[in-house]
């Protein structure tokens, strides 16, 4: 295939086939470079050489109900991290303060949980409230679990401006790594927060043991979901967790990935996500070429790379930070 070829074809409006996601994804190191390329001129259409920050905020951690065999956080499995309550509005508001200081366009909240309780729901929208009061043009992304379409509803109405709630992986592949909740279960939420008013945020983890056709079958699902932000995330094994001994991804498998996804949602906010340190090493920067966002300062229960550092490494690339979306 020529990879330019395939450029053509989704800037022309076409939609690439399963057969061409595959074959991104089974091509050979020698041609990396030259998919990347590609998969560049695609991002840089939408996108230019901007890059968005996004920084996470884990406001509720640990003792989750669910089972995700993936997730340090799960009560399920004894790995050890730092579990407390959700946070309060002073200190859910700091973070705010501290991630558009540093670059930030994006703040996201996050609780491990099956979903929001009234007191969590309570505590996040009079955060959401205050956060949009004392800093316009922070954009704000939930992702508190499973949503009925009655506190999609309270959340859109306070402000949030985007939900995440990640489908993971391929719906063949689901019931492999979480029994407690459905793939059904996930759609439903995503489907109660676009219906709400609230832009969709939902990717998966690569890496899992999956093939390369579930991560086919991922992206086009998120295409058929109209998703506006696509978070990739690379899977670093937590120890205690089923998945704990998984073997990482190598760097190149997570450039061919993220192209892929960029092929498949040529518009789409593309973000390389948690393991992006550990798996990609020194070729974090080859990343930007398909994705035009990064999650900054850390993953929840995993640390990241410190603001300054992941400036200079856009900037040393030839990008530029942009710290405000417009609405």
């Amino acid at each position: 295939m020529t990879w330019n070829a395939l450029a053509d074809r989704v800037l022309a409006g076409e939609t690439p086939t399963y057969a061409d996601a595959m074959a991104v994804l089974c091509s050979h190191d020698d041609e990396l470079l030259d998919v990347l390329g590609a998969a560049f001129r695609v991002r840089s259409e939408t996108f230019g050489r901007d890059v968005h920050i996004h920084v996470l905020r884990n406001a509720r951690s640990g003792r989750c109900p669910e089972d995700c065999r993936f997730c340090s956080q799960s009560s399920a499995f004894n790995t050890g991290i730092e579990e407390y309550p959700i946070q309060d509005v002073e200190t859910l508001l700091e973070g705010a303060r501290q991630a558009k200081a540093n670059g930030a366009a994006r703040y996201c909240m996050v609780t491990a949980t099956r979903g929001p309780s009234s007191r969590d729901l309570d505590v996040v929208c009079e955060a959401v409230e205050r956060i949009k009061e004392e800093l316009p043009g922070l954009q704000i992304c939930t992702s508190l679990g499973l949503l009925t379409e009655e506190k999609a509803a309270r959340l859109a109405n306070v402000g949030v401006d985007r939900y995440n709630h990640n489908l993971e992986t391929s719906e063949r592949l689901f019931g492999d790594l979480v029994t407690t909740h459905t793939y059904a279960d996930r759609v439903q939420t995503l489907e109660a927060a676009h219906g709400a008013g609230m832009e969709t945020c939902c990717g998966g983890i690569v890496g899992m043991g999956e093939g390369v056709e579930d991560r086919v079958e991922l992206a086009f699902s998120l295409k058929r979901l109209g998703v506006a932000s696509i978070p990739v995330n690379f899977l670093n094994p937590r120890p205690g967790t089923p998945l704990g001994e998984q073997k990482q991804l190598k760097p190149a498998d997570c450039l061919r990935t993220l192209a892929m996804f960029r092929f498949v949602h040529p518009d789409r906010d593309l973000r390389v996500a948690g393991g992006r340190e550990v798996c990609l090493r020194n070729m974090q920067a080859l990343a930007l070429y398909p994705a035009n966002s990064i999650f900054s300062e850390g993953y929840l229960t995993t640390s990241g790379t410190d603001p300054t550092s992941d400036r200079a490494l856009v900037e040393d690339a030839g990008f530029r930070v942009v710290e405000l979306i417009e609405s």
